[in-house]
């Protein structure tokens, strides 16, 4: 919400998750548009997590030595933002291309020299861009896969833009992570879909693609990286991972509607864990602040009903989020320098997921004895 808008009143949505009682896809209903969400002005932008772009530059190289990449090899990139990944390839002579809708992070990708199209991806635009780029021998999406509302034409298109011999590489938050740690402030209109690895395998085996491996990763709260190749690839072994994480899902309940009712209880008593600690640290005459505006940090704050009378103001490194209010709870978006003027009592993290980078980043806030708390999965007051 920007300062033009602020006196304008918001649209509101409901916020209901439904399981399928056949596949297990967690999904929620199409309220808002994939074209309203990443539209011109859209302000996330990878570049600006140290720890994300670190993630990105140590992938490069584990897919170059894994795969062979080269000079004459073409890497493209679903969702690729404003160029955070794809500018490392590019450094070491390896052609890229990346496909992003939202045409101000397109813009920040070619200004670091990585070719870019601005277009939603699916079966049309990967015809299109096979027809001009060529097919890819390393087609790769982070955090994309769960945006999308058509989920068999997204994966249709990665069928058809993937090269022979070529691999599939895509992470997205891993549902039973979601699950076993409430995070359930990642729930939100911009995610579409919340995947497990079981149900993700029936997708792209209904379009030809066969999963041969698969990663836990730490990164957004417990990710899964996903290795796909086009069934006639039998050269490509399923790696022994592919049962084992099939294994853990069936073993943790993902099979079973019972578990997904479970967490429906252990969401509403993070709800009441947070407005408790709030409320007495109110109570005591403490000054809270934010720190970051992601978008589970709307999905919390709104569910809990925490605004400017629990939280003054929130701060973010991204100059296109800074002097605006975040949605619903009409909180203050403000430059990180803020805190440092403020000398708040507790700074809650909303995205918990960079708890170590941000605690990194502003150390000082201990030096007037300041603390930092992460509300997800229990609340925490860090020492």
């Amino acid at each position: 919400m920007t300062p033009a808008t602020f006196n304008v009143a918001e649209a509101f949505y409901p916020l209901h998750v439904y399981v399928c009682e056949k596949c297990f896809l967690v999904q929620l209903p199409e309220y808002v548009s994939p074209a309203e969400i990443f539209a011109e002005d859209y302000a996330y932008f990878s570049s600006f997590s140290d720890s994300w772009l670190d993630h990105a530059r140590r992938y490069t190289e584990a897919m170059t030595a894994r795969l062979g990449l080269n000079e004459r090899s073409l890497v493209v990139e679903v969702a690729s933002n404003d160029g955070y990944l794809l500018q490392y390839f590019k450094r070491a002579n390896i052609p890229v291309l990346g496909i992003e809708p939202a045409g101000n992070c397109a813009a920040a990708a070619i200004d670091k020299g990585v070719r870019s199209v601005v277009r939603f991806f699916g079966a049309a635009t990967a015809r299109a861009v096979a027809a001009e780029y060529g097919k890819a021998d390393l087609l790769l999406g982070n955090n994309v896969l769960a945006h999308v509302p058509d989920l068999n034409d997204f994966v249709a298109g990665m069928k058809i833009l993937l090269g022979d011999r070529g691999v599939v590489t895509m992470e997205f938050p891993h549902l039973l992570r979601l699950i076993e740690s409430n995070q359930f402030d990642t729930i939100y209109h911009e995610h579409f879909s919340y995947l497990s690895f079981t149900t993700v395998q029936k997708v792209f085996a209904h379009h030809g693609l066969t999963l041969f491996d698969v990663e836990q990763l730490p990164t957004h709260g417990g990710s899964i990286r996903i290795f796909a190749r086009h069934d006639h690839d039998t050269a490509r072994a399923i790696a022994p991972a592919v049962a084992a994480m099939n294994a853990m899902e069936r073993d943790f309940g993902l099979l079973s509607l019972d578990r997904y009712f479970a967490f429906d209880e252990q969401v509403k008593a993070t709800k009441r864990a947070l407005l408790s600690f709030l409320i007495g640290a109110k109570a005591a005459g403490k000054r809270i602040v934010g720190y970051g505006a992601p978008g589970k940090g709307n999905t919390l704050l709104n569910y809990c009903g925490i605004r400017t009378d629990f939280v003054d103001f929130t701060v973010d490194r991204s100059p296109h989020k800074q002097g605006n209010f975040l949605p619903g709870t009409r909180i203050p978006i403000l430059a990180p320098e803020a805190i440092a003027a403020a000398r708040p009592d507790y700074v809650l993290i909303l995205p918990w997921n960079l708890t170590d980078e941000i605690t990194r980043q502003m150390a000082f806030v201990r030096d007037w004895g300041g603390r930092f708390v992460v509300p997800i999965p229990t609340v925490r007051v860090l020492d």
